[in-house]
């Protein structure tokens, strides 16, 4: 009887077992989930700052209101026409809206008559004297005069020197017309010719013979080509140098070998470190008979010696 009260009781489920009971290890137990936690609170300096609320502007005053603003703009517009006469139209309109009206502003000074007309035309703007230059030249030896400004077209020398003479007593024939920086340049390179000759002859050069300074023309005489350097005084065309005892050398091409090719040679190189352009027998055509030397400024100081 009591084994099937016991069978009852557990098919009925009322009894439970009375050993320990298993789990399904399959199935893990159930966990009740957790709300998060709360955000720790904002530090007081990160706190955003109060909203601010922009300020009305003040009130207008009450003799700028409108039936005000009018009256006094009228008084100012009396007050403005009564010292000025009639220079402008638009000084004497009313003011508008009850705005006050500005004094006219005053006139610009009259052009002086110097600057005006014909003489403004007139005028004309020279360049400055290189008083270094001349000073250099004059410790050079040379023998120099200040000319009246040379120009014709294009072509032009605002302070031309008219060179008879160098260092050691050598003359120019004719005398030069050069600017002060080409006559330092030949002055300088003279010093050297006067070294070549005593090395290759044992002669004391006396002169040189030029062929032209000042000419207004294009180069290699060519009409159509850029203007020389020689229409800006700042060129020299060299045909031959003179001797105290030995007879005079022309610019030519001499024989190698020969004293005189080796002083054409040595001369025409030196010519190089004082000038821009060298140009002579062997360069072209043009140049066969003489030597040429000017004071061409080209980019990045490029010289031009052939």
């Amino acid at each position: 009887m009591k084994s099937f009260t016991v069978a009852c009781l557990l098919a009925a489920g009322l009894l439970l077992p009375s050993g320990p009971v298993r789990s399904d290890p399959a199935k893990p137990p159930a966990t009740v989930p957790l709300p998060p936690p709360q955000p720790p609170a904002r530090p007081e300096g990160l706190l955003p700052p109060e909203p601010q609320v922009t300020p009305l502007p003040p009130e207008r005053p009450a003799e700028l209101a409108t039936g005000a603003g009018k009256e006094v703009g009228k008084e100012t517009e009396k007050k403005t026409e009564e010292p000025q006469s009639d220079t402008s139209s638009k000084a004497k309109e009313p003011p508008k809206d009850g705005a006050v009206a500005l004094p006219a502003p005053p006139l610009p000074p009259e052009r002086p008559p110097e600057l005006s007309g014909e003489q403004a035309l007139a005028l004309t703007v020279s360049a400055p004297e290189d008083t270094a230059c001349l000073r250099r030249l004059e410790r050079l030896g040379a023998r120099f005069e200040a000319m009246a400004p040379l120009g014709n077209g294009q072509c032009s020398a605002p302070h031309p020197l008219n060179v008879t003479a160098l260092a050691d007593g050598v003359t120019l024939e004719p005398a030069a017309s050069l600017t002060c920086r080409a006559a330092e340049a030949l002055a300088r390179w003279t010093t050297e010719v006067q070294v070549a000759a005593q090395k290759q002859f044992g002669d004391q050069l006396k002169s040189l013979a030029l062929g032209g300074t000042y000419v207004c023309r294009g180069q290699n005489h060519d009409t159509d080509a850029k203007l020389s350097e020689h229409s800006f005084a700042n060129a020299i065309d060299v045909m031959g140098y003179g001797f105290a005892k030995r007879p005079s050398l022309k610019v030519t091409a001499a024989t190698e070998g020969t004293p005189e090719a080796a002083f054409l040679a040595s001369v025409r190189t030196g010519a190089c470190g004082f000038f821009r352009t060298v140009l002579g027998p062997g360069s072209d055509a043009a140049h066969g008979n003489h030597l040429h030397l000017d004071l061409r400024e080209r980019n990045a100081g490029h010289r031009l010696c052939q």
